[in-house]
């Protein structure tokens, strides 16, 4: 079963989060489909941006705990869209959490529809944003960051431009990145590389420097016996045991 869809149109490739029976949740399988999605639009001189998107009314659950991806893996992916040599560009039009979250934040641009809502939900099943903290800690604003990071919070889409999470908001998501695109296709491809390049170096210092950190703390804290709670809890659809 093929858990990514692929268009294109105009030098622009659309790849699209297609599992929706779980929510498009971050499984092993849907990860390496994506992955190798991303590397075939890297090789391609006919592709100038890629566009991630989703079917359904979530882009992505978070990592999918009946089978979640390798954290090596997880991570390698979020690289992947840093430093693909191509934009990439997410459009939202439906809910975000967790590991989904990560994924909006390696892109270089991303769009959302005014119904679209997000959370760190990671706290609220025993474990933390560790990952996904890779390309999110050097791109968001620190403050209004660690708010929804300690509360778990669902947030709306002005807050999360606020937060510099997502780029824009606005009820018709195509109407507000037709300009985007178009400005991708009218740039040269070899000035886009070496622009995104710049912007990303500093996302790429903070992979270089604490990947295997935060890849040991995932897995530490995704067997942890408060996990173990959280996550059976979750699957339940109960308060966890810490729950006051």
């Amino acid at each position: 079963m093929t858990l990514i869809g692929q268009t294109h149109a105009r030098a622009v490739t659309s790849l699209s989060l297609d599992a929706t029976a779980t929510r498009n949740a971050l499984s092993a399988a849907l990860v390496a489909e994506l992955a190798e999605a991303l590397t075939d639009c890297s090789k391609d001189p006919g592709v100038r941006a890629v566009v991630l998107t989703h079917t359904g009314t979530t882009f992505s659950a978070g990592a999918d705990l009946r089978d979640p991806p390798d954290p090596d893996a997880f991570v390698q992916l979020l690289r992947q869209i840093v430093e693909l040599p191509k934009p990439v560009v997410a459009r939202v039009t439906g809910h975000v959490r967790a590991g989904g979250l990560g994924l909006l934040a390696a892109c270089d641009i991303a769009a959302a529809s005014t119904e679209s809502t997000f959370a760190f939900t990671e706290v609220r099943i025993g474990v933390a944003p560790a990952v996904i903290s890779l390309p999110l800690l050097p791109r968001t604003d620190p403050r209004t960051l660690a708010r929804y990071y300690l509360t778990g919070e669902r947030f709306d889409p002005p807050e999360a431009v606020r937060l510099g999470l997502i780029t824009t908001t606005a009820d018709d998501v195509d109407t507000a990145l037709a300009p985007v695109l178009d400005g991708l296709r009218r740039s040269s491809p070899q000035a886009l590389t070496e622009t995104k390049r710049l912007l990303t170096a500093r996302v790429l210092e903070t992979f270089d420097r604490d990947a295997a950190t935060l890849t040991a703390l995932s897995a530490r804290l995704f067997s942890s016996d408060q996990a173990r709670e959280g996550m059976t809890a979750f699957l339940e659809r109960r308060d966890a045991a810490w729950v006051v």
